[in-house]
Order: C-alpha cells, then sequence, then structure tokens
C-alpha cells in the first residue's frame, strides 16, 4: 500500500477505531477464544484520543486503515496499542505507525519505546527494531516485553532512531 498517511486521531473517529480494534483482536486465531470470553477485552476506549495520544494511519481517500497509541512513562513511551484493519494487514500499516511514533519519540527526546506484545507479533516487532527485555504476565498469560532504543535526532542515525536512516524518510509533524 503506497499512500499511507498518519494524522491524530479525533473524537469522531472514535466509533471506526473501536471496529478496527475488535476485528484486529479477533482476527487471531490463537487469541479468539481467550477474548470471545472476556468480552470486556474487546471494548477499546479510546481514552487517549483527547489527549493527543493516538495516532491513526488512512489511505488516500482518507479511510482509517489502522492506529498507535503511546502514553509516556518514566524515560520512554509505553506503546499501548497498535491495530490495524485486518482487510489491510500486511501493507506496510503498522510499520508507518510505528515509524511515525518513532520519529515523534526522536523528536520528543525519549529514550525508548516498549511494548508488551503477544507472540504472535514478535516478528513483527523485530523487524521494527525491537528486542525482547523481559516478560510481562497479561489477563492470557506471559508474554514478551519489547523495547526499541531512540537515537536522539542530533546523533549519526538519529532521525528515524536507526543507524543509517536518511531525514529524507522523515514524516512531516
Amino acid at each position: 500500500m503506497a499512500d499511507i498517511s498518519t494524522r491524530l486521531a479525533s473524537d469522531s473517529d472514535l466509533d471506526v477505531l473501536r471496529d478496527i480494534y475488535r476485528r484486529a483482536s479477533l482476527s487471531n486465531d490463537g487469541d479468539r477464544a481467550n477474548l470471545l470470553a472476556s468480552p470486556a477485552a474487546l471494548h477499546w476506549g479510546g481514552d487517549r484520543i483527547a489527549a493527543g495520544r493516538t495516532r491513526v494511519a488512512t489511505d488516500g481517500d482518507g479511510r482509517i486503515l489502522g492506529f498507535a497509541t503511546v502514553v509516556s512513562v518514566e524515560g520512554g513511551l509505553e506503546l499501548e496499542d497498535l491495530f490495524v484493519d485486518p482487510d489491510v494487514m500486511r501493507q506496510g500499516v503498522a510499520s508507518r505507525l510505528v515509524l511515525d511514533v518513532t520519529v515523534q519519540a526522536a523528536r520528543d527526546g525519549m529514550a525508548w519505546i516498549e511494548v508488551t506484545a503477544n507472540h504472535h507479533a514478535a516478528e513483527f516487532y523485530a523487524s521494527a527494531g525491537f528486542v525482547q527485555v523481559g516478560d510481562e504476565q497479561t489477563l492470557f498469560g506471559p508474554a514478551p516485553r519489547l523495547r526499541r532504543d531512540i537515537v536522539p535526532p542530533n546523533q549519526p542515525g538519529g532521525a528515524l532512531g536507526l543507524a543509517g536512516s536518511s531525514d529524507s524518510a522523515l514524516p512531516a509533524s
């Protein structure tokens, strides 16, 4: 998918984001039974939208393809949500959202981004520069705790937080 943009989520996006959250959550066979047995886990509150902590990815027509939410924690950021519409999974949407939050984290001087990931997402997160730093207990069992260190923009490779990266790939603020 060539034309992916990002923007801040707005309150008017809430219903679409909730639908993506539910459908994306249920799209993984390994999680479906646990989620259906715990209906509250399928409700996304959208509490971080008003604070400007949720970003959406859109296509050229403005259709929302996915979203990411980050929250500040001591020393870095927590990637609290990363969900993509199942109809467009594996087309670069999640990668674009991770790039977006990474660039913003670098601009804001954050040292790292961490996420507690599902086991089925480990390969994606590894491809996005995350490494396992521990394990966390979740509602449905243990899950890997992953971290991506951020290189400040004023250091070599720092614009995207990756050595050898180029500022020309930076999305607009």
